[in-house]
């Protein structure tokens, strides 16, 4: 009996290692090396079935499985698994999964995925997943995801996740979701999600959300701690900073009678304007020093000529610092409303007085610390 099986199992092997030199348009090729195979490459043939360490072939309809590598000179149409690397010289419809990279020299059709890179030359249509980084061509479709990065040539649409960044060297249509930073070289129709930074080159049509936000023209919403266009804004900025070229960078001094003295910074557009703030002496506590910063957003509308009614919202973090007792917590919040009618002598100087309504609340328990009215007055430089 076992020696029946030696002889069928070698009589399979001597017709695997002819079959080549029989049909080369069908083959099974069993390979240790480029060399050492039983499909040796040949530009007319096509493999069907591969199974090696480390495989060279002209063109893969089917499947192919190596331990260490797999050179596909023309087309991949199936699946094409190994341990290290895939190289498809032209294009791959089906399935890579690659150890360390995928490399496809025209198009990816299908799913790709790897533990570092995907690289795909032209154009890629499916999903790529790479536990490093993603190269796309100039035509990208469909989703990308990656641990660090991924890069796209002219035109991206679909989904991309990123660890760090995702990176369209034209315009882009769909998601862009990564941890640090968001660029389209030209235009982004869709949404922006970064950790830190959305950069829109020419024109964005949609939504960006990040620390900061930059779009040379905007139709949409930006929202941020930092949001700038730099020529034109259909839409709305949601941020504590939102400028544009046109935005005046104002120093304002005040005081009254809940914070007695205070230095501001107004980012005026030419309705609306945030104001970034700092105050000492918070009323209310003890005589001890304390101090506070705010933030504040509003509506300016003008009047005649230099004067101008402007109404906000505010946010106050109040230090009580030395302050603090069994009564006076270390910290507390203010949420405030003000209306303020302001008057400009010159373009640089300016004066104001403001009315308004404000509660002071403990962070720990939902009630309040203090409430009433603010009546404050100042002076707007620049």
């Amino acid at each position: 009996m076992k020696i029946k099986k030696t002889i069928i199992t070698a009589a399979i092997l001597m017709a695997a290692v002819c079959l080549p030199a029989q049909n080369k348009s069908a083959g099974i090729n069993i390979s240790i090396w480029k060399d050492i195979c039983t499909q040796p490459h040949d530009s007319t043939q096509t493999t069907y079935v591969n199974i090696g360490l480390l495989s060279t072939m002209n063109r893969l309809n089917g499947i192919g499985i190596n331990a260490l590598g797999s050179v596909i000179h023309g087309d991949m149409n199936g699946v094409q698994i190994t341990g290290l690397a895939n190289l498809a010289g032209g294009t791959m419809r089906g399935v890579q999964i690659a150890g360390i990279s995928n490399i496809s020299g025209d198009n990816t059709v299908g799913f790709s995925t790897a533990g570092l890179v995907n690289i795909t030359g032209d154009g890629t249509r499916g999903v790529t997943i790479a536990g490093l980084t993603g190269i796309g061509g100039d035509n990208t479709s469909g989703v990308m995801i990656s641990g660090f990065m991924n890069v796209t040539g002219n035109m991206a649409s679909g989904v991309h996740f990123s660890g760090a960044a995702n990176i369209t060297g034209q315009s882009f249509n769909g998601m862009m979701t990564s941890g640090l930073l968001n660029v389209a070289g030209e235009n982004m129709n869709g949404l922006q999600i970064a950790g830190i930074a959305n950069i829109t080159a020419t024109k964005l049509n949609g939504m960006q959300i990040a620390l900061c936000n930059y779009a040379t023209k905007a139709r949409g919403l930006q929202i941020g701690l930092v949001n700038y266009y730099r020529e034109d804004m259909k839409g709305l900025q949601l941020g504590l900073v939102n400028a544009n070229p046109n935005t005046r960078i104002q120093m304002m001094v005040y005081g009254g009678n809940a914070t007695p003295a205070n230095v501001g910074v107004r980012f005026k557009n030419q309705l609306f304007y945030t104001i970034l703030g700092m105050g000492s002496m918070y009323q209310g506590l003890n005589d001890k020093f304390s101090m506070s910063a705010s933030y504040r957003a509003g509506l300016s509308l003008p009047i005649y000529k230099g004067l101008s009614i402007s109404s906000d919202l505010g946010y106050q973090h109040i230090e009580a610092c030395d302050n603090k007792d069994e009564v006076i917590p270390r910290r507390l919040y203010a949420l405030q409303a003000r209306a303020n009618l302001e008057y400009q002598f010159t373009k640089r100087f300016g004066v104001f007085a403001t009315g308004g309504y404000g509660l002071t609340r403990f962070y720990n328990k939902s009630s309040n610390y203090d409430k009433g009215a603010i009546i404050e007055a100042g002076i707007i430089l620049f």
